[in-house]
């Protein structure tokens, strides 16, 4: 690479970027449309019996292929695009962000005091080349009761989040064990991206 290294990451999430700059990886924030009355640049949702790993893999090579895509439509300098996509899945069922305080409150209960998948895959775009990794967590809910899923609900953390919890706050008291990548939890493993960029050469670290 031969401008000075930067990435784009095709992503809002304040967590992806916490976990970017923990590296020390130097970013831009790409940002997808997603105004009222047009058409969103990335349309998310599972096809029907779609398994949970090809969907993620799916929107994660979504975002990083339309983030290019802005980059030569916006004549943007050409760095490397980064996108990531996380869900969380029990008994094959994908478990998304919740729509409101109800569904938040009935994922919870459904995780609660079992072990369930946290996949998540990164992309990485640059120039003809689309790299993929898939990480899988395993997370064990211990029971909860449900005041304490109604008061976890009202401090508003499960909301913007899949599966309805952040492992990086609140719902860390929730968890008895986790297996796999704690940064892949969190939105973007670290290891598997840094894997990534190695791959094209992009300095880390």
């Amino acid at each position: 690479m031969s401008t000075p290294p930067l990435l784009y990451l095709a992503s809002r999430s304040t967590r992806r970027q916490d976990l970017l700059r923990q590296i020390g990886i130097p970013f831009e924030v790409l940002r997808f449309r997603e105004a009222p009355g047009r058409p969103p640049d990335v349309v998310e949702g599972a096809h029907d019996a779609e398994p949970p790993h090809h969907y993620v893999e799916r929107i994660a090579r979504t975002k990083a292929t339309v983030g290019w895509q802005q980059v030569q439509r916006r004549m943007l300098s050409e760095h490397p695009v980064l996108a990531a996509d996380t869900e969380v899945a029990l008994d094959g069922i994908i478990f998304g962000k919740p729509g409101d305080a109800g569904e938040a409150i009935r994922m919870l209960g459904r995780l609660s005091g079992r072990t369930h998948q946290v996949i998540t895959a990164v992309a990485l775009r640059w120039q003809e080349e689309l790299l993929v990794e898939i990480t899988r967590a395993e997370v064990t809910f211990r029971a909860l009761r449900a005041p304490e899923i109604e008061r976890y609900v009202a401090t508003g953390e499960p909301f913007d989040k899949a599966g309805g919890y952040a492992i990086q706050g609140r719902a860390a008291a929730f968890a008895s064990r986790i297996e796999g990548s704690y940064s892949g939890v969190m939105g973007l493993p670290l290891y598997e991206t840094a894997e990534l960029l190695a791959r094209i050469d992009f300095p880390v670290l």
